[in-house]
């Protein structure tokens, strides 16, 4: 199935362009897993991709944009995230909070806001079904 490949493919994509080098800078390590993905059948050309973001303690992830059409809501499940989308200010978001982004917004801080402890999120986004990638970092 061609979505399917071209969703494996975006999540890949996402997976490198947001992780950082693990071991060799504890404050940028990052994990991204896709936990779901699946065309929206009563919405044509919608897809739902869900991916859990796991922050080690420090880490961060670089400045970055989401797929043009992609609408995003963000919920921590453990620990805390720092957060800053578009001129909005920044915000430390704690388990069982969460924030959004709409299509073509620029996500300037997304980190772990603890330096002892790990946090976890869960981000889902509603986007055009050949919208990719998911995340571009901003230069």
């Amino acid at each position: 199935m061609k979505f399917g490949f071209t969703i494996a493919a975006t999540c890949a994509a996402l997976s490198l362009s947001i992780a950082g080098p693990t071991g060799a800078r504890d404050r940028e390590a990052q994990t991204v897993t896709k936990n779901f993905e699946a065309t929206i059948p009563n919405i044509p050309g919608k897809s739902l991709v869900v991916l859990e973001v796991e922050y080690a303690p420090g880490a961060a992830s670089p400045s970055h944009t989401h797929a043009k059409s992609a609408f995003i809501y963000a919920y921590v499940i453990s620990g805390a995230i720092e957060s800053k989308v578009n001129d909005g200010g920044t915000r430390i978001y704690r388990a069982g909070e969460s924030w959004s982004e709409p299509p073509g917004a620029t996500h300037s801080i997304s980190r772990n806001a603890s330096k002892s402890e790990p946090a976890k999120l869960l981000a889902a986004f509603v986007l055009d079904t050949n919208d990719s990638p998911l995340t571009t970092p901003v230069k």
